[in-house]
Formats: structure tokens, C-alpha cells, sequence
């Protein structure tokens, strides 16, 4: 009993962390990858990573996404990079998140020729291989909430959100319809049909792999679709500096709610168990 109480406890914790992820700041953590090759402190190319990564934290002051090469004395110390805001990220909160996936990025990838970290509210990415204009529909990340079922009103909705983002344009695009909300967007260094051809991927990949849950994540190397059926703000990274709107409040209360629902559950689960086993004494 003790151990269903546990796992019972921790697949709700789960799918509500997973849930309040989607509404957390912009410098939350996604996920993030380093290259196995390393290179030799204080070494030209380390001069040359350190450069690219000031020039990435200085441009996102002023511009959503840029690329830079930094160029060495001999092809080896030749290091690409790129770095790219959520399409309805502030600028103020745009460098924040760069500044803060870069310091990250230093930490997890110490001393390795290649590297990168998405936020929830930006992407940054280093390497001593050219990646910058190919196109990359490797999965790196996927995420499927709980499946409740077919339910026809949602995933019809769902089905539609998502069809409407593969037919859009733009890098960057988002739609919703009732409570489901949806979200694309590729790297800023590839074509519009790279890009296109990625974000159909992204989708289909999505659909087929998680199916009817409740929400999906889809991150491939160079794009990423995403789709709940939970809220229609799920996926805003604006700042929420500003006065909370209704919504947020309203999603503020049922997430306290349901955790203290969970607290409760558990709480009930222990005395009940306490009971069985001493009766069984």
C-alpha cells in the first residue's frame, strides 16, 4: 500500500510539474547535450568559445536570435554558434534567458568543443562542426502527458490547432481554439522550407508518439512543436511582471488546489495503511 501511495503521489506530482513547467519563467530548464570531444585549456579555441559566447550574450540585448563564427589561425579553432528567443519573448527577458542558458551552458559543458541548452525561453548552441543552415530533424527531446483517452471535442481540437500551425508561416508560430494551444518554431538559421520541413515532422512525430495526451513536447535538433490541452496560456513566455490577468489567477488556484487535493490523498493513504497494518498485528 505504502509503495502505490508513493507511486500514486508521484505520477501527479509528475503530470502537474509537467503542467506548471509549461506556465514557469523562461529560464527554466528544457533540456541540454554536449559533444564528447573536448578541448585543451587555455587553448586558442577556448579563447575563441569564450568570444562566441560574449558576442551571443551581447547581441541578445537587441536581437531575437543571431548567428556568429568565430574564426582561428587554423581550421581546428574555428567555433559556430547561435542562440534564438521564443518568438514572444521581451527583449529585457530575451537577454536575461541567453545570459542565463550561456552561464548553464559554461557549467554543463565545461571544456567540451561543443554544446547546447534550451530554456523554455531560448535555445543557445556551440561547435567546432559548421552546423549553422542544415537542417536537423534528430529528436532531442520528447515529452507525452497522461492519456485520458480519446476524447473527440479535445483531440479534434488538437488535430486542428496543429494543422493550422503546419500550414502557417514564419519561424515562429502559435494558435489555439477553446482550451487547446499550440506552438512551433525552428531555428532562425534555416530556410523557410527547411523550416517548413522540419515543423511537419515536429507535428507528426508529435501526434503519432503521444497519441491522446493531454499535452506533447517535440524538440528536434532544429525546431519544436508543442500542443496542451490543458489551458490556452500554457505556452506564453512573456514576462509576468506585469498585473497577473484572470486566467493566470484562475490557473494559479486550481494548481494550489490540485496540490493540496494530492496532500490530502496522501495523508489519507498513510492512515489507512496505519489502520490495515494494525489490524493485521
Amino acid at each position: 500500500m505504502a509503495r502505490r501511495c508513493r507511486n500514486l503521489s508521484f505520477l501527479i506530482l509528475s503530470f502537474l510539474c509537467s503542467f506548471i513547467s509549461s506556465h514557469c519563467s523562461p529560464d527554466s530548464f528544457v533540456f541540454g547535450g554536449c559533444t564528447q570531444q573536448k578541448y585543451t585549456p587555455n587553448s586558442p579555441y577556448e579563447s575563441n568559445v569564450d568570444s562566441l559566447l560574449t558576442s551571443l550574450v551581447n547581441s541578445a540585448t537587441y536581437s531575437s536570435y543571431n548567428r556568429y563564427t568565430v574564426m582561428g589561425s587554423s581550421p581546428q579553432y574555428v567555433v559556430y554558434g547561435l542562440y534564438q528567443c521564443q518568438g514572444d519573448l521581451s527583449m529585457p527577458d530575451c537577454a536575461q534567458c541567453v545570459a542565463r542558458a550561456v552561464t548553464q551552458l559554461g557549467t554543463l559543458c565545461s571544456q567540451t568543443c561543443g554544446g547546447s541548452l534550451q530554456l523554455q525561453g531560448c535555445f543557445v548552441k556551440y561547435d567546432n562542426a559548421s552546423f549553422l543552415g542544415v537542417e536537423d530533424k534528430t529528436v532531442v527531446l520528447k515529452k507525452c502527458g497522461p492519456s485520458v483517452g480519446y476524447d473527440t471535442e479535445s483531440m479534434g481540437l488538437r488535430d486542428a490547432v496543429l494543422g493550422s500551425l503546419a500550414s502557417g508561416g514564419g519561424p515562429y508560430r502559435v494558435g489555439g481554439s477553446g482550451k487547446v494551444q499550440g506552438i512551433t518554431q525552428c531555428v532562425g538559421d534555416l530556410s523557410m522550407g527547411q523550416c517548413q520541413d522540419c515543423v511537419s515532422e515536429a507535428i507528426r512525430r508529435l501526434k503519432s508518439d503521444c497519441g491522446t495526451a493531454v499535452y506533447g513536447d517535440m524538440f528536434l535538433a532544429k525546431c519544436y512543436a508543442r500542443y496542451t490541452t490543458i489551458g490556452a496560456q500554457a505556452y506564453s513566455s512573456s514576462s509576468s511582471s506585469g498585473k497577473p490577468n484572470d486566467k493566470g489567477v484562475k490557473t494559479f488556484a486550481i494548481i494550489v488546489g490540485l496540490l493540496g487535493a494530492v496532500a490530502l490523498l496522501i495523508i489519507f493513504l498513510i492512515f489507512i495503511r496505519k489502520i490495515i497494518g494494525g489490524g493485521g498485528k
